[in-house]
């Protein structure tokens, strides 16, 4: 259990990290937003929607992207 993890295994754990951060700071900002302007809840449920739409988004490119490359490494060179 010494094996260090490869860039490329660290880029897609930093990559789903920061998808879970776009899922939740809007809606944190929302909140706040919403008790600044004393429009509660409609600010947070709009922010939560966006947030976790961008989220999954994202987190689809990610498992895209991580298809490609492990597809593209399956491939005999040339």
């Amino acid at each position: 259990m010494d094996q260090k993890p490869s860039p490329r295994e660290m880029g897609y754990s930093l990559a789903i990290a920061q998808t879970g951060v776009e899922m939740v700071l809007p809606t944190i900002l929302g909140f706040y937003l919403d008790s600044w302007l004393e429009t509660t809840p409609w600010i947070t449920i709009v922010a939560a929607v966006l947030g976790f739409t961008a989220g999954l988004v994202h987190l689809i490119a990610i498992l895209r992207q991580k298809d490609r490359d492990e597809s593209s490494d399956m491939k005999p060179p040339p």
